[in-house]
């Protein structure tokens, strides 16, 4: 869905950055697009004509400000309601709170609670987790097995069916733990015994905050669940699960904003490290190709030391053999390749989809074909040639196809950074970036 909507916005925004003129025709024309695009990813039709009207009467009335062309200011305003369509942003401390996690059965509710202690680890907080899913079988082996891979506490206890028991016993053991996250039985909003433990479960922990976890999927839907549980339990944050499998995801992200319920999480991977802060700004910076700098600052400076990586010297002119194996190493650390770059302001340059395809796996098999490289040919690869390929095969304990597979994606990589750095032309998104700063 990001991919898809990404790509139309920006194509919509390129089409207006090469127009000679920009006048009330090239703003319909742009409004147009930017429906379209919306519409398909599931966006609410009434939000969708709202948010034309806007871009188009403040495109048509208002002034540029100073220095700004009519193009950028048109540009500025659309990135501006885009903003103020995804609503606010949820709030999340770092001190002492207990959080209490709501949802569907199937929202993917239990894994995102895992997800979340790990978020909370990341920051060096003290966190513990209480299964008071009583009712779904391996409920508890599951969170249990998430929570041990990261050696966080999991409290649960699969041979009692009182839930309201297990959490007050829970609490009890984890009374010295900073953060204790309850995940409790997936519900559907209209089962009333089942709200009611949820009530239960809430006035027992006294929790800090109560957060709803919402299958991306359920689209528009989305907006009537949380009203729902709102009126059960004061829901004041919103976690967004399963961003990268559905054209729905603008429909749920939408909705959601709609009930003011302030999103505070979305989830758009498998792995443990997949759930991250949701920020209205830099969401739409990302889907706009400008990249959001703050998030990678941020996901670096809590996985990766200055030895690790410089993302200035991925920017660079030289790029060596050496180069790309440390910065993929420290990226890889970060978390999924695909997000990392998205954090980048890529103006509007694709990637090709092999850039993202490294596995752990390879990254072992690159290491070993590059020890068997020589210094010289780590730093400048245009020497080896196919008697090296061999060389280095053979010492490597690998097949020539697999030396070159290394050099090709080096090739691609070199070629893509390079893109990456002369991204612009007219629709310089970058320069665009440090005028919306103020929005």
């Amino acid at each position: 869905m990001l991919d898809r909507l990404g790509s139309s916005l920006k194509d919509a925004l390129k089409k207006l950055a090469g127009k000679t003129v920009v006048d009330r025709a090239a703003v319909d024309e742009l409004v147009r697009d930017l429906q379209r695009a919306l519409i398909q990813s599931d966006v609410n039709v009434k939000l969708v004509m709202a948010l034309s009207q806007a871009i188009k009467t403040r495109s048509l009335e208002e002034e540029p400000p100073k220095g700004m062309s009519v193009r950028e200011h048109v540009l500025r305003i659309v990135y501006q309601e885009l903003v103020r369509l995804m609503g606010e942003t949820g709030t999340v401390k770092l001190g002492p709170q207990r959080i209490l996690m709501a949802g569907l059965q199937g929202s993917g509710k239990t894994t995102t609670t895992a997800k979340l202690a790990r978020y909370f680890q990341r920051k060096g907080v003290n966190v513990g987790v209480i299964c008071a899913d009583t009712f779904r079988p391996g409920a508890y082996d599951q969170l249990n097995t998430l929570c041990s891979r990261m050696n966080i506490p999991c409290f649960g206890n699969p041979a009692v069916s009182d839930a309201l028991a297990i959490v007050r016993n829970g609490l009890k053991d984890m009374h010295h733990t900073e953060v204790v996250i309850i995940d409790t039985q997936g519900r559907h909003a209209l089962e009333e015994d089942l709200i009611q433990e949820i009530i239960d479960i809430n006035t027992i922990s006294q929790a800090t905050h109560r957060w709803l976890v919402i299958d991306a999927a359920l689209g528009q839907q989305a907006s009537e669940q949380a009203r729902r549980f709102h009126e059960a339990i004061n829901i004041d944050g919103v976690i967004i699960t399963k961003m990268d499998g559905t054209a729905k995801g603008g429909g749920a992200l939408s909705a959601v904003a709609e009930t003011q319920s302030a999103i505070v999480f979305i989830g758009s991977g498998e792995t443990i490290e997949d759930l991250e802060r949701f920020d209205p700004d830099g969401f739409i910076s990302r889907l706009l190709g400008m990249g959001d700098l703050r998030a990678l600052v941020e996901r670096a400076e809590e996985t990766i030391t200055a030895q690790d990586v410089d993302i200035n010297a991925m920017m660079r002119g030289r790029f060596t053999l050496r180069d790309m194996y440390k910065q993929l190493e420290a990226l890889n650390k970060m978390g999924p390749l695909k997000q990392i770059m998205s954090m980048l302001p890529m103006g509007n340059v694709e990637l090709p989809g092999e850039v993202y395809d490294v596995t752990s796996t390879k990254m072992v098999r690159y290491r070993v074909i590059m020890d068997s490289m020589t210094a010289a040919e780590l730093d400048d690869p245009g020497l080896i040639s196919s008697s090296r390929i061999q060389r280095v095969a053979m010492g490597a304990g690998a097949t020539p196809d697999e030396v070159r597979e290394l050099l090709k994606y080096y090739k691609m990589m070199k070629r893509t950074l390079k893109g990456v750095r002369g991204a612009g032309g007219k629709f310089n998104m970058q320069r665009l970036m440090k005028k919306f700063g103020g929005n």
